[in-house]
């Protein structure tokens, strides 16, 4: 993780389509914001998913909840959320990134309360900062970003990752790198040190009820090369039935695609040279 002094940043957003899914691309300069490249609907929002575990990551470290990479280490209890194996264990902050478990952010955020979540929410500019949760229901504290109120575009992930690495956000020094540390994805061959965090969900119909077979995926992160940064957001959603996770898709194809993307960044502006729609998800 660098600080706010880098000299030369940039943002990259990264959608991903295919046969079955339809995705956003969009880069822009981090410098001056201006947008360089986007591909979709990339002012289309959809749910966070896990991907707002960098935000709570954030929120814990500096509010104390969170010590260090492997405290506090929470047991499981039966009620919690268990969708995975992997989450019916003790969870420190590590595994919790690492497999993306629901209920530890849950209790985080219960900690926290309504007003403190507010407060961070509002201050980052996370997306549409609605912690309302479904709609009569009272669950916002524990489920807005799940399936629920909270929403973010590709281009407002970028706003939020270009703060988190210029470090313009209101939370302490040990905030950003210990949430660079949870993180940390591993080296591309080609030098670049690529961090980041995978979001799952389901599309959600205009009604606002879950279309339970169609999934949204995405990859968002960072990676670092000497004095430059690039931020990325890859988000597929699915237009037919699959059976893999679509955010184990956007993540492995971003990661086999990402050395020749980052190879590309320029400072040369391009048209939207896509119309297809992104969708609104409903995601863990």
């Amino acid at each position: 993780m660098r600080s706010h002094g880098i000299a030369a940043l940039a943002l990259l957003a990264l959608g991903c389509s295919g046969a079955h899914a339809a995705g956003c691309t969009a880069l822009a300069d981090a410098a001056t914001g201006r947008v360089l490249r986007q591909d979709g609907a990339c002012g289309e929002r959809v749910t966070p998913a896990s991907t707002f575990k960098i935000a709570l990551s954030l929120m814990g470290y500096d509010s104390g909840y969170l010590s260090d990479e492997h405290l506090p280490a929470l047991p499981f209890k039966p009620g919690y959320a268990d969708w995975m194996p992997s989450w019916r264990a003790t969870t420190d902050p590590s595994s919790w990134i690492k497999n993306s478990v629901v209920w530890y952010s849950q209790l985080l955020t219960e900690w926290l309360g309504d007003a403190r979540l507010r407060h961070y929410v509002t201050a980052f500019g996370y997306g549409n900062a609605d912690l309302s949760g479904d709609a009569g229901q009272d669950n916002g504290l524990t489920h807005a970003w799940l399936t629920s109120s909270l929403q973010i575009s590709p281009l407002e992930q970028l706003a939020f990752l270009h703060r988190l690495i210029a470090r313009e956000l209101p939370v302490s020094a040990r905030a950003y790198d210990m949430t660079a540390r949870l993180t940390l994805v591993g080296v591309l061959p080609e030098g670049w040190e690529v961090h980041g965090k995978s979001g799952n969900g389901l599309r959600q119909n205009p009604d606002g009820s879950s279309a339970r077979r169609l999934q949204v995926g995405w990859f968002v992160g960072w990676a670092v090369q000497g004095t430059r940064v690039v931020a990325f957001a890859r988000c597929l959603a699915d237009e037919t039935p699959q059976q893999d996770s679509a955010a184990r898709r956007a993540r492995e194809s971003l990661l086999r695609e990402l050395p020749a993307l980052l190879a590309t960044v320029s400072g040369a502006p391009q048209r939207n040279s896509s119309n297809s729609p992104a969708a609104t998800a409903n995601s863990r």
